[in-house]
């Protein structure tokens, strides 16, 4: 009998030690979680082999030595239940009081759990957190086969995807959660059109390692938006060799407010700069993105400039002050319409502006020099087009010469910069319509501008000089469709609540743009989305002596003569044109106008291949005499873009 007390005085003062020294006595029992148990699990392993430790240096004759392994686990169960019955007690009150409190308010919402995966199963586990009182889970959809009729957290695995229809129809759904990554743009889309046929509302949730420990709230959950339609899949980026680039280096960012510009500001400062430099021509944008950079990341230097790309002293003087290791130059005139009718200033800004800040990075002997391009240099029908070609073609020859990696990296448009459709298209719609499309056949390449700056840091990171770089756009995107897809995003009906109207071509555009010359003979690279191909370059000396022409245009040229010198250096503006000037006419605004009593009639285009998956991209793959471009004459504003 006297061993007794003193195991239990041994035992006592032990575990008091251990639990005290894990900060054990600290927590709030009603908080407790899956941490708290961990430490007492340790806290009982640990006590239980010190107790048994410190008892072997007694003569204690035969006794039980699994007695400690017991008292550990009774512990551990003892101290646990205790602390989790607290918590249980706890939610189970709370739940009551708000069931009481709610009882004669809105009715509960049922939701449907598209994933039944990492994210769906901590979202449903929120649900039961804080949000019974508005929203209860009635089951799950997921492909997987092992899964159906499981259960997480007491919800069952109902179906399928391919079920979403019957079973929003035979469980009363009123709202869809997609908790699941990787969902087709087309896939989504079905969803959103069963969803709104039936009267759900549908909503997403980001995955759960983009959120701080990983923990989802009903704030986080949003609803479906364009981008999320268009199906693009996240970029996966090698840091290690984008870091090469930026990490302890001085960055100038040319066009730093516009909406690449901005974007890629944000997107560098992410593999820390030693100092990163902003040169914009706008004030307030200047001053938009200085401020945002300034409050994301405050360790990092940054030095606004307010400065012209033409002003080769004030560029000069940056470079001297800043002497900078790499340079992103994203200032350019991009609005085509607008180009059209002011020729001389997109060759001024987009050929001129990047001469002198390719030749001032020369001088200083920068490491490397990423030239921001468009498709719309491809067989350009366009100003803007003719004139961002020209910039490639000039930061090609140059690298034949000079010590610094120039490379180019073109891309289609990017939903929501400034000027493009997707922000004209809501504009219009909160007035009530109608929304503007140039051509029912009219398609564009589109990807986010976060994934537009991601690439173009890792092509940078990829470039050894002279390659053009073109990003994976995916699939082209029917311009009709993205407005009928936004217009049903604002609840509304297309064709019925807002008038679809054509207004025929503008000036410059293509009905379909193409990613790459034949000639340039695109290949694959390391990185899925990004393709590299290199035309042979022109002489320096040949391209000086034609932008010497350019140089020497008096003031008040006709547009026409400014468009044949542009086509003495771009000769693609020339055939392109031609070809384009001879297709079809534009389209009558008043044969085409769709509103509540016409129905739409949409020829449904060929969609081209995705580059990604083409092992020999077949670059050729758009009819060049499809290419249609309105006469001077035609107007409309429904298409306005920007890369």
């Amino acid at each position: 009998m006297a061993i007794a007390p003193r195991l239990l005085l041994v035992t006592l003062v032990t575990r008091t030690v251990v639990h005290w020294r894990l900060g054990l006595f600290h927590g709030l029992w009603r908080y407790s979680g899956t941490r708290d148990l961990m430490r007492l699990a340790q806290a009982a392993a640990l006590s239980s082999v010190l107790i048994a430790a410190a008892w072997a240096f007694q003569q204690t004759g035969l006794f039980p030595r699994s007695i400690f392994i017991l008292d550990g686990a009774l512990s551990f169960l003892g101290v646990g239940g205790l602390r989790f019955s607290i918590r249980a007690l706890r939610e189970v009150t709370m739940q009551s009081t708000r069931n009481s409190a709610n009882r004669d308010q809105m009715p509960l919402r049922r939701v449907l759990i598209v994933g039944a995966g990492d994210t769906g199963e901590a979202f449903v586990r929120e649900l039961a957190r804080a949000h019974t009182h508005r929203y209860t889970a009635v089951g799950f959809l997921d492909n997987s086969v092992a899964k159906q009729r499981e259960r997480i957290h007491g919800v069952e695995v109902v179906g399928t995807r391919s079920d979403l229809p019957n079973v929003i129809a035979r469980c009363d759904i009123d709202e869809v959660i997609v908790a699941t990554e990787g969902l087709a743009g087309q896939e989504l889309r079905t969803m959103f059109e069963h969803c709104r046929t039936a009267g759900a509302s549908l909503r997403i949730v980001p995955p759960v390692d983009s959120l701080i420990d990983g923990r989802i709230t009903i704030n986080h959950i949003s609803p479906v938006k364009i981008e999320d339609l268009l199906g693009r899949s996240p970029v996966t980026l090698d840091t290690a060799a984008i870091q090469k680039v930026l990490r302890h280096r001085v960055i100038v960012v040319t066009g730093a407010g516009g909406s690449i510009g901005s974007e890629l500001c944000s997107q560098i400062c992410r593999f820390g700069p030693s100092r990163l430099v902003l040169i914009e021509q706008a004030e307030h944008n200047l001053f938009e993105i200085h401020r945002k950079i300034a409050d994301q990341f405050p360790n990092i230097l940054t030095i606004p400039y307010i400065a012209d790309i033409c002003d080769s002293e004030r560029i000069r003087e940056i470079f001297r002050n800043e002497k900078p290791h790499a340079v992103f130059h994203a200032a350019a005139h991009k609005h085509v319409p607008m180009m059209e009718s002011n020729p001389k200033e997109a060759i001024k800004n987009n050929i001129f502006g990047t001469i002198t800040v390719a030749n001032i990075a020369n001088q200083h002997n920068v490491e490397s020099f990423v030239l921001v391009s468009t498709d719309k240099a491809v067989h350009p029908t366009s100003v803007m087009g003719a004139s961002k070609r020209a910039a490639e073609m000039y930061v090609q020859a140059l690298s034949n010469q000079s010590q610094t990696r120039f490379v180019a990296v073109r891309f289609g448009n990017v939903l929501g910069s400034t000027g493009s459709v997707l922000p004209l298209f809501q504009e219009q719609i909160a007035k009530g319509g109608p929304v503007t499309v140039t051509h029912p056949d009219m398609k564009r390449y589109f990807m986010t501008i976060a994934e537009a700056s991601q690439l173009i840091l890792q092509a940078a990171s990829m470039g050894k000089g002279g390659e053009i770089f073109v990003l994976d756009m995916g699939e082209p995107v029917s311009i009709a469709d993205l407005a009928r897809d936004l217009i049903r995003l604002s609840g509304l009906t297309p064709h019925s609540d807002i008038a679809i109207k054509f207004t025929g071509i503008r000036p410059g555009e293509k009905l379909f743009e193409q990613l790459s010359f034949a000639s340039e003979n695109i290949q694959k690279t390391l990185h899925p989305k990004i393709f590299v191909g290199a035309l042979q370059p022109s002489p320096l000396s040949h391209l000086e002596h034609v932008l010497e022409a350019l140089r020497t245009l008096p003031e008040g040229a006709p547009a026409a003569t400014v468009r044949e010198a542009l086509a003495r250096l771009v000769p693609e503006f020339a055939a392109a044109s031609e070809v384009a000037f001879a297709s079809s006419p534009s389209v009558s605004d008043d044969a085409c106008t769709l509103g509540p009593s016409s129905k739409p009639s949409i020829s449904d285009a060929p969609m081209t291949r995705s580059l990604g998956a083409l092992a020999d991209f077949d670059v050729a793959r758009v009819s060049t005499t499809a290419d249609a471009i309105a006469p001077p004459h035609a107007t409309g504003t429904a298409f306005a873009e920007e890369t």
